[in-house]
């Protein structure tokens, strides 16, 4: 993370906006202090195919014993 001042990143802000997309993060100050941070917004989450999700766990082979049993099995197995 990089420190700025305020008058600096007015003049360079699109340079600014660039080094933010490739990953890095910004702080501006004003009168040596912080104020504010550049970072890069969280990419948008990508919606989840249920049919795919379906056909994938339909291939799974099915677990011999509930998830409460194997969840007591390794708290008394001291596995956990």
């Amino acid at each position: 993370m990089s420190a700025i001042t305020l008058a600096e990143a007015k003049a360079h802000l699109s340079e600014l906006v660039d080094r933010v997309e490739a990953g890095d993060s910004i702080d501006i100050t004003r009168r040596g202090k912080p104020v504010a941070r550049l970072t890069s917004v969280a990419k948008p989450r990508q919606p989840i195919d249920a049919t795919l999700l379906q056909a994938l766990t339909a291939t799974m082979p099915r677990q011999g014993q509930s998830a409460a049993k194997l969840v007591r099995s390794m708290r008394d197995d001291d596995r956990y």
